[in-house]
């Protein structure tokens, strides 16, 4: 199986969640920005304050911020890891590449969870976030169109891009990627 891994999908589409499971059945370190960034605001830091401003408005944080957050964790984790969240756009997977040829660490698998808007929309309202509201969730869709979908043909050209549907029960979608990173 496939042991350096990147998600990449629309907010809602269920990347933390098949991430989460297949790091623990796998033994991989899951590193989800989202996480850690969330982390950072119930810590109450300065640098928490300023992310929970721009997660509540649908922003995305700085590029520098979360790059560093990457490095810290993988500059001593040469095994097995899942990237779940980033990063979302060109800039970002220009600087992530040059890391990793760095960390001699490169992508080996690119999985893509594709939803429609209604389940999506659906979903991330269900979730329960103070950051989920139908407006922030359709700004969240529209940035992620226009800052991150480029990233889709990106990976496509570098051949390490598969798409899995993000329909259907946890353990049926998890089944789907599985199957994906076994090539």
């Amino acid at each position: 199986m496939k042991q350096r891994l990147l998600f990449l999908g629309p907010p809602g589409a269920g990347k933390g969640t098949q991430a989460q499971r297949l790091a623990a059945s796998h033994g991989l370190l899951h590193l989800s920005t989202g996480d850690l960034l969330r982390a950072e605001v119930q810590a109450g830091s300065d640098l928490g304050h300023q992310v929970e401003a721009v997660m509540a408005s649908g922003e995305l944080v700085s590029d520098d911020l979360v790059l560093a957050i990457v490095r810290s964790r993988l500059e001593h984790h040469n095994q097995g890891w899942l990237l779940d969240g980033f990063p979302r756009n060109l800039a970002q997977a220009e600087a992530l590449d040059r890391l990793l040829a760095e960390l001699d660490q490169r992508i080996e698998r690119v999985v893509l969870l594709e939803l429609d808007d209604g389940l999506l929309i659906q979903r991330l309202l269900s979730r329960g976030r103070s950051d989920d509201n139908e407006q922030v969730i359709r700004h969240r869709l529209e940035v992620y169109r226009q800052q991150t979908a480029p990233l889709i043909a990106h990976y496509r050209d570098l051949a390490l891009l598969v798409s899995v549907d993000a329909a259907g029960s946890v353990e049926e979608i998890g089944e789907r990627i599985k199957a994906v990173l076994l090539d």
